[in-house]
């Protein structure tokens, strides 16, 4: 039976590639159940992520479907299963589902690359930055709404403290570094914090100054969630309504991927943002 509770967006994404390699096949639904010795209405449920399926099972249709990318066959097989409970779900009575699906999405990541214009990325940010910049909020958060989103911020935070470390690139503009929440000693403690998780050998923080000549993207924040393989990345972008948009599409990937690699030639190199940083440090 399909689960009671939605799909999160690991199993709408293993379902949503499924499909794909099904479209590419040009097998319909009918077809491939007839195939596959399925009901039309099981191959529905296991593309729209509401019907767990095994390693097994993904190996008969990527097959059926005529995939010849074993890489991407085995990336997919370790998506299956039924869900598995996290720490967000202690969240999901409290936060919208995008910011759920966030968390997910940092945890499973292979490596992620953000670029951030006007504010300190989230996994970096200290307890009292977070807290000065969601009593920004409009309308403002309740004051146990804001301890739920703090708590939560925070908690994000151990994908880059746990075993192995996962692989972490800031692509941090100076206008964001120079923004006082909560005022300069505030806004001081926060650079000292970004320089010292910059000596994790995980964790690689690179500014774009004021003085480049080049800033691709206008502008544009958004985080890069790295799969296991290319087809399995994830863009995830902010909404104005204080969610999430995430983006998976061939072409929408290769974007991203090239405004990062184009925003890191205008950046300082890591050594060289340290000791930007360190005088910025030094001016508050």
């Amino acid at each position: 039976m399909p689960p009671s509770t939605p799909p999160t967006l690991r199993q709408q994404r293993l379902g949503a590639e499924l499909r794909k390699l099904r479209d590419q096949s040009g097998l319909t639904t009918t077809a491939a159940a007839a195939l596959l010795g399925l009901k039309q209405a099981q191959i529905s449920s296991i593309e729209s992520g509401r019907y767990a399926v095994g390693a097994d099972r993904v190996r008969t249709l990527a097959r059926a479907y005529g995939c010849s990318d074993e890489a991407l066959v085995e990336a997919l097989a370790t998506m299956t299963g039924g869900r598995i409970r996290g720490w967000w779900d202690d969240y999901r009575d409290y936060l919208p589902v995008g910011l759920i699906d966030l968390a997910e999405l940092e945890y499973h990541a292979n490596a992620l690359r953000v670029a951030l214009a006007l504010h300190i990325p989230a996994l970096l940010q200290t307890a009292d930055h977070a807290r000065a910049m969601l009593r920004e909020a409009v309308p403002p958060f309740r004051p146990y709404e804001l301890e739920h989103r703090l708590s939560y911020r925070l908690k994000r935070q151990e994908v880059l403290h746990r075993a192995g470390g996962i692989p972490y690139t800031a692509l941090v503009h100076e206008a964001a570094l120079r923004m006082r929440y909560g005022g300069p000693d505030i806004a001081r403690a926060q650079l000292v914090h970004i320089l010292e998780l910059s000596e994790q050998d995980n964790i690689t923080i690179r500014v774009i100054p004021y003085a480049s000549p080049h800033f691709p993207g206008n502008g544009q924040s958004f985080d890069y969630a790295v799969g296991p393989v290319p087809q399995l990345d994830t863009v995830q972008l902010d909404t104005h309504h204080g969610g999430c948009d995430f983006l998976d599409a061939e072409a929408q990937l290769a974007k991203y991927r090239t405004l990062l690699d184009r925003m890191e030639t205008c950046a300082l190199d890591p050594a060289a943002s340290r000791k930007f940083i360190e005088r910025l440090t030094q001016s508050l």
